[in-house]
């Protein structure tokens, strides 16, 4: 099988280096990348020399089982026209830009012969360390596809189905949301700093404690609440900050935050 990926920003560099670093994967597939100037596509190489590098779009596109595009919202129109001379009608197209649905994506990699199976995939920034959240939406793909794209995006972490009308608030939520994540972090440094410890101090301690956290739903499989309970004792000091962090707000302002990134 051959991938091809338009675009190699943070993105599409991200899934290129992630594909090409498994082993298992990049042995028995072949790995193709495009950008319209060479110094991403030579830090890539330079790191995979497994991975076939080119500037013209179309040439890593031609012959393509998979096509994956990761170009800015503002570039897929340009870029479909470009590569649409290469596209065929049994290739799958997957597209990791924001904001651009199905039904677009459509119109413009159609084709006299007919239209390729259409993905959409949002994955986060994590995908650079083999640890993105995807959420993966399609209309009328084979089980078969869905199985190929998704254990695409498994080898950068998680992979997820969804419906396309979910897609905004799953990007609230996993794309935008390491930012949220990662703003708790920040102001729990913030506040451990103003109770005398230093900032590597801090950080160290809450990233772990952050880490720690998360794998304990992913390896229990239990409700937040259940590991909240755990560590919060009648009249002890946790649900004293819980219930100060309500009163402050807290759960309101995530609730509020997901909302607003979502109009």
């Amino acid at each position: 099988m051959k991938i091809s990926i338009i675009g190699c920003g943070n993105m599409g560099g991200a899934i290129a280096a992630g594909l090409a670093s498994d082993h298992v994967f990049a042995s028995n597939n072949t790995i193709s990348a495009s950008n319209r100037t060479t110094p991403k596509l030579d830090k890539l190489r330079e790191r995979h020399p497994n991975v076939e590098t080119t500037t013209v779009n179309s040439e890593s596109a031609l012959g393509a089982d998979i096509i994956i595009v990761a170009v800015k919202p503002w570039l897929i129109d340009a870029v479909a026209a470009d590569i649409l001379p290469a596209v065929r009608d049994n290739q799958i197209i997957v597209s990791v830009v924001a904001g651009v649905p199905i039904e677009h994506l459509r119109e413009i990699f159609s084709t006299p012969s007919g239209t390729p199976t259409i993905f959409r995939a949002i994955p986060n920034t994590a995908i650079s360390i083999g640890e993105s959240m995807t959420v993966i939406a399609h209309n009328g793909a084979s089980k078969e596809q869905v199985d190929t794209v998704v254990d695409i995006f498994a080898r950068l972490g998680k992979a997820s189905v969804i419906e396309e009308r979910l897609m905004g608030a799953a990007t609230a939520l996993c794309s935008c949301g390491t930012a949220y994540a990662l703003r708790y972090v920040r102001a729990a440094v913030e506040g451990a700093v103003e109770l005398g410890l230093y900032p590597h101090q801090a950080q160290e301690i809450v990233a772990q404690t952050v880490k720690g956290a998360v794998m304990l739903l992913d390896k229990n499989g239990t409700h937040p609440e259940a590991e909240i309970d755990r560590v919060t004792t009648p009249g002890g000091i946790t649900i004293k900050g819980l219930n100060r962090m309500e009163a402050c707000g807290f759960t309101n302002a995530v609730v509020e935050g997901l909302k607003a990134s979502v109009k």
